[in-house]
């Protein structure tokens, strides 16, 4: 019998695993509180009572946002397509720390929220801080970059939400970022790992830094009926 590998379904292994805490469960279904993560995880090979439990967590018209290769959801349910992207990971990431980059707590959230609103890097929530490490840089004080951990498969850190104010791009601290929390994550015995759409410009520098492509994925979110 093949072991899965822990990215293959990285939020079932995220909350079968070091997140755990957060798991909200339905059956076979589990999810991360609404305020931390959008993502919803269904098993590998999902069947009709594992889409029963999945509109049961998310209720009438609820979405289910998912990151796979593929999946069939039941007849009538609409599918939102966010984009084809890319799982890449950072086995020979050269990480570094950095002084600048400083940890951000629960005081910086509003700060945090502000910034990846501007940027759109992707979903940050009130308590997406707590999944893991954030590290920030500022400049005259104002938060101008930040990055942190999201998806926590055993063995494994997802780094999420880079992003820098416009009047700051251009001037590397994305990539600083990225290798400070590298840094952090390989100290622990982990390797750092990452999401991004195909569409992402910043793929040139996750590639330039030394992640690779492990699997192409579609990112997508069922809708349950209104009627169900």
């Amino acid at each position: 019998m093949t072991v899965p590998h822990p990215l293959d379904n990285p939020v079932l292994s995220s909350l079968t695993g070091p997140h755990a805490r957060f798991a909200e469960r339905c059956g076979n279904v589990l999810r991360y509180p609404v305020d931390v993560c959008p993502f919803l995880a269904l098993p590998d090979e999902p069947g009709e009572a594992d889409w029963t439990d999945a509109a049961r967590l998310a209720g009438p018209g609820g979405w289910l946002p998912l990151a796979a290769p593929r999946f069939q959801p039941p007849a009538g349910w609409k599918v939102m397509m966010i984009g084809e992207g890319f799982q890449m990971t950072g086995d020979h990431l050269d990480v570094t720390a950095d002084p600048e980059a400083a940890p951000l707590g629960p005081a910086d959230v509003p700060e945090m929220l502000e910034l990846t609103a501007r940027t759109k890097p992707g979903p940050f929530l009130p308590r997406t801080i707590e999944m893991g490490t954030y590290l920030g840089i500022r400049r005259d004080g104002k938060l101008v970059a930040m990055a942190g951990e999201r998806l926590h498969p055993a063995g494994w850190t997802e780094i999420s939400a880079v992003c820098t104010d416009e009047a700051w791009r251009g001037q590397g601290l994305a990539a600083r970022l990225i290798l400070a929390l590298g840094a952090e994550i390989r100290a622990r015995g982990e390797i750092p790992f990452l999401h991004a759409l195909t569409t992402n410009p910043a793929i040139g520098l996750y590639e330039k830094l030394g992640f690779r492509n492990r699997r192409a994925l579609l990112f997508a979110a069922p809708r349950v009926p209104e009627a169900w």
